[in-house]
């Protein structure tokens, strides 16, 4: 049964989403380093301890880079808008495209 929207225009979204998360994980990494030493200041109360380990967490959980978070979710989300997509949808729709609405005679 054909699908009646196109898997391409998702696998492309997919595509643009990848490059700008990507172009965000760098700067996240750096966020993650000064929050990691930010916990090395003198007598830091453990209630601020707390809230740069939360943001160090949360971006684990969004870039990944821990162990109980490798990938991160993210990427974690995004490969799965790509599971969703039958696998032969991208290419059957750009033969669709390519060679028109016409039926072959041969």
């Amino acid at each position: 049964m054909p699908i009646k929207w196109s898997a391409l225009q998702v696998m492309e979204a997919a595509a643009m989403i990848e490059k700008h998360i990507n172009a965000a994980v760098e700067p996240l990494e750096c966020a993650r380093e000064v929050a990691k030493a930010a916990l090395e200041i003198p007598q830091l109360p453990q209630y601020v301890d707390r809230h740069f380990r939360g943001l160090m967490g949360e971006i684990d959980r969004a870039i990944g880079g821990s162990h109980s978070e490798p990938v991160g979710r993210l990427k974690a989300r995004l490969q799965s808008i790509r599971d969703s997509v039958p696998k032969d949808a991208p290419e059957a729709k750009e033969k669709k495209s390519k060679y028109g609405k016409q039926q072959s005679l041969v």
